[in-house]
């Protein structure tokens, strides 16, 4: 006898089990002389060693399906099981790489503009991305959830999300608290992603064992970030220097997405932005990927196209009467 244990968390357990159990019920069926119980998020098998094996690759092959397709038909679930190569799907079953994670309740995470599929494309040959774009394209979101997939993968040991401590507007040293309690409220974006993706008590784990760190930019001086997501957002706040500091943490099978909108810098006046910069000199590094997100990638309420749109133009305008003056001076 022999027994193994399939791990379910990385797929939504209602496409598994089936509506009423039908599926799993389909399962049991399939192999009649092992035990197959269901305990949480894992299916523990046991048996004779060649029933066990042959019905736990038939089971990965269906996680596997799940995890890129997010939905499995009865009638496929069963020809999985019943036949002895069913590792590629059909043409009318065609997986779809756009889902990243399912959340809690079941809830579909997924690539859903062009650019946001092209993050997804290039983090599976890249280990560093710049995704810049106006507020609004998912670029944030996207690259949350890249985070979260590698980290139930296994392909990670830890997610690692920081952002400048620079606010619209506004200084921390005003908010009230202390130091959690003023720059919580600040980080509250990535906590919103991270809470659409992760069951709560889960994230909860995670954060209080430090899997998951959510912090401000400058903790990560003088740190190596070995086997690790990791997110830098609202990266157009980070000075040259931070940037470099930033780029240069990257550790042994780390991975890292730098996110940023070139049009929403809050630094000071006497400050530079290391975004464009970083991107402009590592455009031409093996292993740097960039994408650019516009308006077309905008998930928000149908107006903030519209808006962002209004600013560009508005931009362009005020860059030619600075062109047209200038030549004017010079005449």
């Amino acid at each position: 006898m022999t027994e193994a244990i399939i791990n379910l968390e990385t797929v939504n357990p209602i496409e598994f089990f089936g509506v009423n159990n039908n599926k799993f019920d389909l399962l049991k069926r399939r192999f009649p002389l092992l035990k197959i119980l269901s305990r949480g998020s894992q299916i523990k098998i046991s048996g004779q060693p060649d029933e066990v094996g042959n019905a736990q690759t038939k089971i990965e092959q269906v996680v596997k399906y799940l995890e890129r397709n997010g939905h499995l038909s009865e009638n496929y679930f069963s020809r999985i099981l019943g036949e002895e190569d069913s590792s590629e799907p059909n043409a009318a079953e065609e997986i779809n790489n756009d889902i990243l994670v399912f959340g809690p309740n079941g809830k579909v995470i997924k690539a859903k503009t062009q650019n946001q599929k092209l993050m997804v494309s290039v983090s599976e040959k890249s280990d560093i991305i710049f995704a810049i774009g106006p507020a609004g394209t998912g670029k944030t979101y996207t690259a949350v959830a890249l985070a979260v997939r590698a980290l139930k993968n296994k392909a990670v040991r830890k997610i690692i999300l920081t952002r400048p401590a620079v606010e619209a507007g506004e200084s921390l040293g005003f908010l009230p608290g202390d130091l959690k309690e003023k720059i919580d409220p600040y980080l509250r974006p990535l906590y919103d992603a991270l809470d659409d993706m992760i069951p709560s008590d889960k994230l909860s784990y995670y954060m209080t064992n430090r899997i998951i760190e959510i912090a401000p930019l400058a903790y990560m001086r003088g740190r190596t970030l070995d086997n690790a997501f990791i997110i830098l957002d609202e990266a157009q706040n980070a000075t040259d220097l931070q940037m470099k500091m930033f780029l240069t943490r990257i550790g042994a099978s780390a991975k890292a997405i730098i996110t940023g909108d070139r049009t929403q810098i809050d630094l000071p006046k006497n400050q530079k932005s290391g975004l464009s910069k970083a991107a402009k000199i590592l455009r031409n590094i093996e292993g740097i990927a960039h994408v650019e997100l516009d308006e077309t990638d905008v998930v928000r309420h149908r107006l903030v196209k519209m808006i962002i749109r209004a600013y560009d133009n508005e931009q362009e305008k005020e860059e030619q009467n600075i062109e047209a003056f200038n030549k004017l001076k010079k005449e």
